[in-house]
């Protein structure tokens, strides 16, 4: 088993700080690999951003996404730029407040953004908001390793806005299967 996953957006977005607690969430679950990988450009904000997790019952020889299994777009250019290497029958997730247009591609639409900030009060919670959709749609990792995983990542005072949003987007993917 080795399941891919790419997150795509904007610097600033917190799609790097996401990948890192999911691919810690997977590999604290006995038995399974991880490795996470990142490319960011220049800019502090508004810049492109990718981090890819690669999950894996095997040892992992290859740490990028060739083909992924699913692919969250945060941005129109993410979509735009990596919807082509979406795997066939892969799961595209997109944040409907922010992507206008699918391109004719089959997509999990979700408003993502809007989730977050109903839900913890804050926009900058939309990575955890995807995560927890992740959890809910593709049973790779589970919600309980990535609130693990979380926890250990944020402190105190910001933990509780996380987890309500990590929460909302798990009740939300329930909603979908």
């Amino acid at each position: 088993m080795r399941y891919e996953i790419r997150l795509a957006g904007e610097g600033g977005q917190g799609l790097i700080l996401a990948g890192i607690i999911l691919a810690e969430a997977a590999a604290a679950s006995e038995g399974v690999f991880a490795a996470q990988t990142q490319s960011y450009g220049p800019e502090a904000r508004g810049g492109a951003s990718r981090s890819e997790v690669v999950i894996s019952d095997e040892e992992i020889d290859y740490p990028r996404v060739v083909e992924a299994d699913l692919l969250l777009a945060m941005s129109q250019e993410a979509l735009e730029r990596f919807g082509a290497e979406l795997k066939a029958g892969g799961i595209l997730l997109v944040d409907s407040i922010l992507v206008r247009d699918a391109g004719g591609r089959r997509a999990v639409e979700m408003p993502i953004t809007r989730l977050a900030e109903e839900a913890a009060g804050e926009r900058v919670t939309a990575n955890m908001v995807a995560l927890g959709l992740i959890a809910g749609l593709t049973d790779t990792v589970s919600l309980e390793a990535i609130e693990a995983a979380l926890c250990a990542r944020f402190s105190q005072g910001t933990r509780a806005a996380n987890l309500t949003a990590l929460r909302a987007g798990y009740a939300a993917s329930q909603d979908l299967r």
